[in-house]
């Protein structure tokens, strides 16, 4: 029997030597007419280093864990990656961030030195 051959883009690469493929189908449905769209996610072994987001085309092969029954064939294109920024501090909401966190932080202290005074007067009488 022929191996099947499917084409799909990688969505994650976090285990070692697994990517997970996700493959997309879309067809029209045939009594209503309406595009459907289904995607299934295939794990496979990969020996190829393949990142998120990479297009790739996996072949079918004998079982090689519980979840993995691919393996990566050919990186067909290389996905973009896009590295997030760190968050931007204005200068001006530093300073009130820290303005109220110090209110914060004495009456809370304020509080605290009450229920301390009443409970040393309580157990002085």
């Amino acid at each position: 029997m022929a191996r099947r051959r499917l084409i799909g883009k990688v969505t994650s690469n976090k285990m070692t030597k697994t990517v997970v493929v996700e493959v997309e189908n879309s067809y029209r449905h045939p009594l209503y007419g309406k595009v459907v769209h289904h995607a299934a996610r295939f794990k496979a072994h990969d020996e190829r280093g393949c990142q998120k987001g990479d297009r790739v085309r996996i072949v079918e092969s004998r079982p090689l864990s519980r979840d993995k029954r691919w393996v990566v064939e050919a990186i067909l294109q290389k996905g973009t990656q896009v590295t997030p920024l760190a968050p931007e501090v204005a200068e001006g909401s530093e300073g009130t961030q820290e303005t109220e966190g110090t209110g914060e932080t004495e009456g809370t202290q304020g509080m605290g030195g009450t229920e301390g005074t009443e409970g040393t007067q309580g157990g002085a009488a």
